[in-house]
């Protein structure tokens, strides 16, 4: 492996429910196909010359470990959130390098992936620690969240579907692998890193880090990841395959590209929703604000339809 065919850089970002196509099959062998499927599209990327990051969401699969929290606490101790999310990083990561390595393996690609645990530091005067909104675990009624209340966790009705816990999501501040992860890039490694948001954490009274009860936005992550690295495209992987105004009704309009002036516009009439399009909207905003190169540009499509956004055919461009 050789960096004289290093190739332009994406950031390539892939949800957590991107390994789970179907809710009724999201048990580990489904799992599998999805990151096959999904590592598929991303080796077609690296054939035709792009150098690669790729972070992850990891919602789903922190939501099973804690349900197995639940069942097995008669057992044996609960794992902790930023374990959680360390060990998130470590299978999703393994799965993602696995499939990958076998696509480069078998189209005879000069390339190898590989994963790095990623820490990444937060305020702790952040105010989300004083307001936690991000939903993690699965819904429950009324009683079991007075519970986990009663254990200490804030709980939430979360509309009209059940009540669920949540965490902070403070702002990420710095990657704290983030030499590492430039390196290995420029080196030719394709590098799985700040998966679910990265593990968030901050400095105590003698600079050492220590983890805090918190999630870190993947989008965020991501935005902030491409924009340290110098990285030419943030490629957000989602759902669908184009951003929509007025998405899921009668009049809705899909959007090839938007600058980053229209996109505040959308955002302010309020055309995507929090929980969903907005997150990814305002990471591609941050990072076209934040990027040191001047054609950098983002694109939002679903994963099979990845390299044809990359040809400008399909997928939702937002240029400065």
């Amino acid at each position: 492996m050789s960096s004289d065919n290093r190739g332009p850089l994406a950031v390539v970002a892939i949800g957590g429910n991107s390994l789970i196509t179907d809710n009724r099959h999201a048990d580990v062998p489904h799992q599998w196909d999805a990151v096959r499927q999904t590592s598929h599209y991303i080796a077609d990327m690296v054939e035709a010359g792009w150098s690669i990051a790729i972070t992850h969401g990891n919602g789903p699969q922190v939501g099973f470990i804690l349900r197995r929290n639940e069942l097995a606490a008669h057992e044996v101790h609960p794992t902790p959130l930023d374990l959680i999310v360390a060990d998130t990083q470590g299978s999703i990561g393994f799965m993602l390098q696995q499939t990958l390595n076998n696509e480069f393996f078998q189209r005879n690609i000069d390339r190898q992936c590989i994963t790095l645990v990623t820490q990444v530091e937060v305020d702790p005067n952040d105010p989300a620690f004083a307001n936690p909104s991000k939903p993690i675990g699965g819904f429950m009624d009324e009683a079991q969240a007075r519970n986990f209340e009663r254990q200490g966790w804030r709980v939430i009705e979360d509309a009209g579907r059940g009540w669920r816990r949540v965490v902070a999501s403070p702002e990420p501040l710095a990657i704290v692998e983030e030499k590492a992860i430039a390196q290995a890039v420029r080196m030719g490694w394709i590098v799985v890193a700040v998966g679910g948001g990265g593990i968030p954490v901050v400095r105590n009274a003698k600079g050492e880090l220590r983890s805090v009860y918190a999630v870190i936005d993947k989008d965020r992550a991501s935005s902030l990841l491409a924009s340290q690295i110098d990285a030419d495209l943030l490629l957000i992987s989602t759902a669908v395959e184009k951003v929509a105004l007025n998405y899921g009704k009668p009049n809705q309009v899909f959007l090839d590209e938007m600058t980053i002036a229209e996109a505040e516009q959308y955002i302010a009439e309020g055309h995507f929703a929090p929980g969903s399009m907005l997150p990814k909207i305002e990471a591609c905003i941050r990072f076209l604000q934040n990027s040191r190169k001047p054609n950098a540009y983002t694109l939002i499509t679903n994963p099979e339809n990845l390299a044809r956004a990359l040809r400008g055919e399909t997928g939702t461009r937002i240029v400065r």
